[in-house]
């Protein structure tokens, strides 16, 4: 007879699968996006050659790949190897990246985020709020104060705001996650009747006409030939 599971195995077995419900299948962040430039557009720049740092201010737009991201101004950092590290300020400041191999998308906002393109690292703070997206169908929503957004292993870690300090978007300040359900399958339509001519109709049977067989001379009107007349 087996032996009944401890309730700390138990808890642990729970927790691995919650993790797994929220996290949902094994994808990446694009792949193609390290390869693609950085470009970054604003109604403002100041850059410091020697210390290789731009400041963008006003509607700051700024494109890698598949990745968007959005904010009122961004400093943006790059090392001796090309990697850029920026740091982008807004009401909210936003962030938007495909995964890979799907037509899914991830979405963060927040007051602050920055992002490290070596590692592939979204940080965002202050009232943070992170989406998974199908299309543009929301299917999970984490909000904190700080998420961490990996892209390399398409992971999250999400912390709470240690002093709870409420917002619009999470009122209780504390972590919360909502995932929607599986919208059902459409049901199947009946397979409508072929309309006469479509492709694949076969042709309509021709009707041939029997002619009418000749009419009959009545009894009375038969006589026999008189010797030499012909009929």
């Amino acid at each position: 007879m087996a032996e009944p599971r401890s309730p700390r195995i138990l808890a642990v077995a729970a927790l691995v699968a919650l993790a797994a419900l929220v996290m949902g299948a094994p994808a990446r962040a694009e792949r193609a996006d390290r390869e693609k430039p950085l470009q970054v557009e604003s109604d403002r720049l100041v850059y410091d050659d020697a210390k290789q740092v731009g400041t963008f201010t006003g509607n700051v737009v700024a494109t890698k790949g598949t990745i968007l991201i959005r904010g009122d101004r961004l400093v943006l950092r790059q090392d001796a190897a090309g990697n850029q590290h920026s740091f982008v300020y807004g009401n909210p400041a936003s962030f938007r990246q495909k995964r890979e191999g799907l037509n899914e998308f991830i979405e963060g906002y927040g007051g602050e985020i920055d992002y490290d393109s070596s590692s592939e690292t979204a940080h965002i703070r202050q009232n943070a709020v992170l989406r998974k997206l199908e299309k543009e169908r929301v299917t999970e929503e984490m909000f904190g104060q700080l998420i961490v957004y990996e892209g390399k292993t398409d992971s999250y870690t999400v912390d709470g705001s240690p002093t709870r300090t409420p917002s619009s978007a999470n009122p209780s300040g504390r972590v919360r996650v909502v995932i929607q359900p599986k919208p059902a399958e459409p049901a199947a339509k009946p397979d409508a009747a072929p309309k006469a001519g479509a492709p694949g109709t076969p042709p309509a049977a021709t009707q041939t006409t029997t002619p009418a067989a000749p009419a009959l001379k009545p009894a009375d009107s038969l006589s026999l030939p008189k010797t030499g007349e012909r009929r």
